[in-house]
């Protein structure tokens, strides 16, 4: 089984990373997918994997840099022959999302036009998702893998529900956040797992800064909170992910994030404080995703 890692950035457009989306391939060369943020159908392409392979998708929550390369994903598997409904897990609210974009939702001109071809027509089944919006449990499970699933706390749960999950498969468990803030909901979905998958949006210094501001959302996980999770998990490996650009030297970013962060401390160097922090409590090995990252279990 491998994990792929097509997109490791947060909400704003980053030259260095994509949005939130990982691949899990199991060893019969079946493909799972975790989250759909922008530029994730592309990478796959870039990975070697034919987006109408990828026969389930499961949505961690409906922010947009999780979801927003969902319809790409969908046209993109259609024209690329998809024969079967691809699966779709999500919250509640993602019939919805999903059922207002196709045929008669806002690609409806785009599949107008492309439903004139007969080899379209002949895989219609392909832009009508098989959806399942999820409740905490299992959400999916089949010869070769179980999908459990949980609520974290990220935003509030009347505006959307956020999921963490846990993949079981082969032998191993991958253990995947999503956005979050703390929670012992994530703590057991990693619970001595082979591979946990966390957000660690931003390191402690800015986190202090955005406090200080009221800029922003602050439900996620810093550093040093991340160590803790990771050590009272029991995990064997951590790989960090969803960087909130605080890395990024370009001046595009710079002058976005001017009311966000400290601009004149942004800068790869971060990475070294995370590490540190990170390292508090957590002495297993530590990744810091970059996309197109692959991790053989």
């Amino acid at each position: 089984m491998k994990v792929t890692f097509l997109g490791t950035g947060a909400a704003f457009p980053d030259p260095e990373r994509g949005q939130s989306g990982v691949l899990v391939t199991l060893s019969n060369n079946r493909h799972f997918l975790l989250d759909c943020g922008a530029g994730t159908t592309r990478q796959l392409v870039c990975a070697g994997v034919d987006p109408a392979d990828v026969e389930l998708i499961c949505l961690s929550h409906l922010h947009h840099d999780h979801i927003c390369d969902f319809p790409a994903f969908i046209i993109t598997g259609w024209m690329f022959e998809r024969q079967n409904a691809p699966i779709l897990l999500g919250p509640k609210g993602v019939r919805h999302f999903s059922e207002h974009l196709f045929e008669d939702g806002a690609f409806k001109g785009d599949f107008l036009a492309r439903s004139h071809y007969q080899a379209r027509k002949d895989n219609i089944e392909a832009v009508r998702p098989d959806i399942r919006e999820m409740e905490p449990g299992c959400v999916y499970q089949d010869d070769d893998i179980k999908i459990i699933a949980d609520w974290v706390e990220h935003i509030p749960r009347e505006i959307s529900e956020c999921f963490g999950v846990r993949i079981e498969a082969e032998n191993r468990v991958i253990a995947f956040s999503g956005d979050t803030a703390p929670c012992d909901a994530m703590i057991e979905l990693a619970k001595d797992a082979d591979l946990l998958i966390h957000e660690c949006t931003f390191p402690e210094s800015f986190i202090e800064y955005r406090k200080k501001t009221g800029v922003g959302i602050h439900a996620h996980t810093s550093p040093n909170e991340l160590g803790r999770i990771a050590k009272i998990a029991n995990v064997k490996t951590l790989v960090a992910t969803h960087f909130g650009h605080f890395d990024s030297t370009s001046p595009v970013l710079k002058k976005a994030a001017r009311n966000h962060f400290p601009i004149d401390l942004m800068g790869p160097h971060l990475f070294d404080e995370m590490a540190a922090d990170i390292r508090l409590l957590y002495d297993g090995p530590l990744t810091f995703a970059r996309d197109l990252l692959r991790v053989e279990l």
